[in-house]
């Protein structure tokens, strides 16, 4: 006896967006504490690496900091540089931190913006400042996907 196959079925595919858990008002708060803290400690690091660099090269009347050699003026012109590579690096991560503080104020702290799915609160906890879930962030490296922006 021969057996009927039956029909594969179509699945009704929802055109809602489904909802997503948000964080609640004590996650909020603590994250927001975290991202604070973190902000402010960025903040005193750039402002010391800047004085330091500015006392290094704007010392009037200190003849010791004075390159004698041109291989020490290039040691100079590599640290003043890299002084300024580092504090571009935490400008940038301020940025980032005051976006993750306005999607706290806006109600979006904690959403995906590649999926628009919860982030994992581990995360969340290793990196406030995150706006992609691990995974949307490893497609992104590999090029897999576009940033939101891009699309």
């Amino acid at each position: 006896m021969v057996q009927k196959r039956e029909k594969p079925t179509r699945q009704k595919v929802s055109s809602a967006q489904p909802k997503v858990k948000r964080l609640s008002v004590s996650e909020l708060k603590h994250f927001q504490k975290m991202l604070l803290e973190k902000r402010a400690e960025i903040l005193k690091n750039v402002f010391q690496i800047e004085d330091e660099t500015l006392k290094r090269s704007h010392s009037p009347g200190d003849l010791s900091i004075m390159p004698i050699h041109m291989a020490d003026l290039g040691s100079d012109n590599y640290e003043q540089d890299f002084a300024i590579g580092l504090m571009d690096g935490e400008r940038k991560l301020i940025h980032e931190i005051d976006e993750a503080l306005m999607r706290i104020e806006n109600k979006t702290y904690g959403i995906c913006q590649g999926t628009n799915q919860p982030i994992r609160k581990a995360r969340l906890e290793a990196q406030p400042w995150a706006k992609y879930s691990v995974e949307f962030a490893r497609k992104l490296e590999k090029g897999l996907v576009l940033e939101p922006e891009e699309q």
